[in-house]
């Protein structure tokens, strides 16, 4: 079921960046790209843990925000 999810949803983000994107502009200050960012840390991390770092890069994401390489970071194991 996991992987049925995660496919979902980069196949969502796939079509952004296919048909989208192209039409708003390519304004990502980041490297990669917000929506590469989120479908590699959706890989790394499964789409629940990915959601925090989506979230906070693209809301960062802005003139008033940071820029350049922001590389994709694997969440840590939760004691429990």
């Amino acid at each position: 079921m996991e992987k049925i999810v995660k496919y979902l949803v980069i196949l969502t983000i796939k079509f952004y960046q296919l048909f989208l994107s192209p039409i708003l502009g390519h304004n990502c200050r980041f490297i990669p790209n917000c929506s590469e960012y989120a479908i590699q840390s959706i890989k790394m991390n499964g789409v629940i843990k990915a959601i925090p770092f989506i979230i906070k890069r693209i809301i960062s994401c802005n003139p008033f925000g940071g820029s350049g390489y922001d590389p994709v970071h694997k969440k840590k194991n939760e004691k429990k």
